[in-house]
């Protein structure tokens, strides 16, 4: 089982949401579906970043530093190798 933070970001006003999930791409449908009250204002979400930890505490601790990060420093982030987004997604089948 991975440990992720995952990051998303509004189609309404392209601000970012910075989460921990298991499973981030359901997590996604989750939020896109109304399920979240912080979220549900801003649909629909894109998944834009995906972060894989080898614990939970490491995520949970990592997803702390992420709801931090100012603006520009998170778009930083995103284009970095560590965002594993593509390849997760292509190693899920989608």
């Amino acid at each position: 089982m991975g440990f992720y933070v995952y990051v998303l970001q509004s189609d309404v006003d392209s601000t970012y949401y910075k989460g921990f999930s298991v499973h981030p791409v359901q997590r996604t449908a989750q939020h896109n579906a109304g399920e979240m009250t912080y979220t549900s204002r801003k649909i629909p979400w894109q998944l834009v970043g995906i972060f894989s930890y080898g614990s939970k505490r490491d995520a949970l601790i990592a997803e702390k530093k992420f709801k931090k990060m100012d603006h520009f420093r998170l778009q930083a982030k995103l284009k970095t190798a560590d965002n594993i987004l593509e390849t997760y997604l292509r190693d899920i089948g989608l």
